[in-house]
């Protein structure tokens, strides 16, 4: 499953890349997250409780944020199981900068699987890009204060 997003700050790219990069900034704006601790550098172990249509599950994650360019990009890998299945995936998070203004562009790619793939099938597309639409209006907020 694919999915992609453009998403404008107000902000310049180094403010965005600093909360993109903070762990309270992160846990704060994921959607549905109970925890997200540092494990290494730019490496995190979240839970993070998602529904899909009437399957609900509560997700272990390991997160990693590699290949970092500061202020210019990275890719965020995620692994994430649970009871009803498993979610993993893969990101390139790329910031532009012109002027005062970022846009920053997100294009991944998730494999989901078990009873959450089977029930949800249909809503898994509208339910990742919900997140990810939730996640980076929240992070917009964060670097705004």
């Amino acid at each position: 499953m694919k999915i992609s997003g453009s998403y404008e700050f107000n902000v310049p790219a180094l403010k965005v890349w600093e909360t993109l990069m903070d762990p309270q900034a992160l846990e704060h704006c994921i959607p549905g997250c109970e925890s997200f601790n540092p494990v290494g550098d730019g490496e995190y172990q979240a839970v993070v409780s998602v529904g899909v249509g009437p399957v609900q599950g509560r997700y272990s994650a390991k997160i990693a944020l590699r290949d970092q360019d500061p202020h210019r990009s990275y890719r965020l890998t995620v692994e994430g199981s649970s009871s009803v299945g498993f979610a993993n995936g893969e990101a390139v998070v790329t910031l532009t900068e012109q002027g005062d203004k970022t846009t920053v562009q997100v294009d991944s790619d998730a494999q989901v699987g078990g009873t959450v793939a089977r029930v949800g099938q249909r809503l898994m597309g509208s339910v990742a890009k919900g997140m990810m639409d939730r996640f980076f209006g929240c992070l917009r907020e964060a670097a705004h204060r």
